[in-house]
């Protein structure tokens, strides 16, 4: 399992200096600054690459760009308007312009409107770090009462509907309007940034777009792309829905095994493969995490490692990052069956053996409370991460007490 980590760019406060003390072996990064459906330059692409490979005083960091997070699906594909089509084209241009600098893994998403939703992005745990939260009851207070979606309560239980009323009732304005803050929130230097009027003006558009239409309009979009992919090397992996449940009315197509077994069928291609993301698909009681690692395992290109503490029994519901090791999903057994799916492939003689991960979110404790960094994306809440991530990986590799031996317990 390669081991890499995010990097928004230049802005990112967390640089490449502070990866390479953290010891990882590849990047994740992106080109946000580059609007959504405009072709990545080459140049652009070289330039992201010479900033990952140099240190701050521009000695070698001896890192390279491994995975590409995200080249991003534009509204107009999802919702087959508009310029649909010229994006689908420059979105092919992207690809061959990725491959020619020699880059394998795109990452991307097919969720609509919103690539992530939390309410909170600084919640303060137990041990008096911050996490993400969504809490369920505020982001109904925000789509009945904020957003004013037209019959958004009917979309909510009574008794949530009910405790949002009461919120929305004490809640000043400051306080509505740093939760719509949070939950339009977009990344550092993005080009594209929404606004209600943007989020109001898409969901009226996704009204006539069901989630069988959404869904044959993602195979549509990956029947084009993906036989350009599989030409030349790049192996692409859709990161699921999140959260992955229904919100605002949207459809929501993979948020499930069963959702991303509809697609891989459909688009049957080694190149068309998962980022399996255990914080995002963790948020569902239903979803079996090392199964999934099981049985989609031959199709899973990069994984994001990370953990949730869900607050309920139900699909839909609350719920906050947690400590890697310390959420719902077990962490040691989906790790497990990494290395196994990597002992299968490496047996076979695949090249792509070797699985990249990266320690997906951190909390904010230490210096990460007054460095303030991207919400999500702390030094020292990441870097506790990756090495337990690192540790259970070690010892499931180890000669005297590994893989075998743990799977006979």
């Amino acid at each position: 399992m390669r081991q890499t980590w995010r990097w928004f760019g230049p802005k990112d406060l967390v640089g490449i200096d502070d990866m390479c003390q953290a010891g990882v072996e590849g990047v994740v990064s992106a080109l946000h600054h580059i609007e959504t459906g405009a072709v990545w330059p080459v140049e652009e692409i070289l330039k992201r690459q010479g900033e990952i490979a140099s240190m701050r005083d521009g000695r070698p960091s001896g890192l390279t760009w491994d995975v590409v997070e995200s080249l991003p699906v534009s509204e107009d594909i999802k919702k087959q308007k508009g310029n649909w089509r010229d994006h689908i084209v420059a979105y092919k241009q992207s690809l061959r312009h990725l491959a020619t600098a020699g880059i394998e893994i795109v990452c991307y998403n097919f969720m609509p409107v919103l690539d992530w939703t939390r309410t909170d992005l600084a919640y303060r745990v137990a041990h008096g770090g911050t996490c993400m939260r969504f809490d369920y009851v505020d982001f109904a207070l925000f789509d009945i009462f904020i957003l004013e979606r037209p019959c958004a309560s009917d979309d909510f239980p009574e008794d949530v509907v009910e405790d949002a009323r009461k919120r929305w009732q004490g809640m000043t304005p400051d306080d509505a309007d740093a939760l719509a803050r949070n939950v339009v929130f977009g990344l550092p230097g993005a080009a594209d940034h929404m606004t209600m009027d943007d989020v109001r003006r898409h969901l009226a558009e996704y009204d006539a777009i069901s989630t069988d239409r959404l869904r044959q309009n993602f195979i549509d979009f990956l029947s084009e792309v993906i036989p350009v992919a599989e030409e030349i090397g790049i192996r692409m992996c859709c990161h699921p829905d999140d959260p992955p449940f229904a919100l605002l009315g949207l459809p929501r197509i993979m948020s499930t095994e069963a959702d991303y077994g509809k697609i891989l069928k459909a688009v049957d291609s080694p190149a068309n493969g998962i980022t399996l993301c255990s914080g995002s698909l963790g948020a569902r009681p239903d979803n079996d995490l090392p199964g999934m690692m099981r049985r989609l395992g031959d199709r899973v290109h990069f994984l994001h490692l990370r953990n949730v503490h869900r607050e309920s029994s139900s699909i839909a519901g609350s719920f906050y990052e947690a400590e890697h090791l310390g959420g719902d999903t077990d962490m040691v057994a989906l790790i497990a069956e990494a290395l196994k799916e990597e002992a299968r492939r490496k047996a076979a003689g695949r090249k792509d053996w070797s699985i990249p991960f990266r320690p997906d979110h951190g909390q904010d404790i230490l210096d990460d409370l007054t460095r303030k960094a991207q919400p999500g994306y702390p030094s020292i809440g990441r870097l506790k991460g990756l090495a337990e991530l690192r540790g259970i990986m070690t010892a499931l590799s180890h000669q005297q007490w590994g893989l075998e031996e743990y799977q006979q317990r």
